[in-house]
């Protein structure tokens, strides 16, 4: 196995442990390390195929802003803020709509995969700016300048929906004792509570 093969495959597992692993924990700081996991991977990745910059903008933007950003949210709500008991109803519905839009795209993608060219493709010679910082705004502020902002408004309202959902489940506050006991003095007392006095 080749250097760049043990690369791959170091960071595909990487990806994939990182992605499991923000999906089904339950805490949501651990979500983020998570992710935090699945983007090193990613960014490994790319140093594979030699986009050294491509790497460093995985690592600069979304590592070091994106998860940063994350992690705010989840300090200043709390990690338990949206531990509340969630109404079964509610619980069914949105279950119900992931699996059916997990197997919609499930079905999309096996389709996709079966009208898909498999045979041979020639690829054309790289250009000598292919990866550089010139070549990548370049094609980032032309033809992907759409993806782009969609993406910055998907980020921007992921973390809404995020802070909208924790605070729509208020924590019942804990049961705090008031100023005076108002129970037994002593064990001998029990069977004796105090009388309330007469105002």
């Amino acid at each position: 196995m080749s250097a760049g093969s043990a690369l791959f495959a170091a960071c595909a597992v990487l990806c994939l442990v990182g992605a499991s692993w923000t999906v089904l924990s339950r805490n949501p700081i651990r979500s983020a390390v998570g992710l935090l996991g699945t983007i090193v991977g990613i960014a490994g990745l790319f140093l594979n195929l030699h986009a050294q910059f491509l790497a460093a903008i995985q690592l600069i933007v979304y590592a070091g802003a994106v998860v940063i950003l994350f992690v705010f949210v989840i300090m200043l709500l709390g990690p338990d803020a949206g531990t509340g008991v969630v109404a079964p109803g509610r619980a069914r519905i949105s279950r119900t709509i992931g699996a059916v839009f997990l197997l919609v795209s499930f079905v999309a993608a096996f389709v996709l995969l079966a009208a898909a060219h498999t045979g041979p493709v020639a690829l054309q010679r790289v250009p000598p700016d292919h990866g550089s910082v010139e070549a990548v705004g370049g094609l980032l502020f032309s033809a992907g300048i759409v993806p782009f902002e969609l993406t910055t408004a998907l980020l921007i309202v992921a973390v809404i929906g995020a802070i909208a959902v924790a605070r729509s489940r208020p924590r019942s506050p804990a049961p705090t004792k008031g100023p005076f006991y108002h129970g037994p003095l002593h064990p001998r007392d029990a069977e004796r509570p105090l009388e309330k006095e007469a105002s």
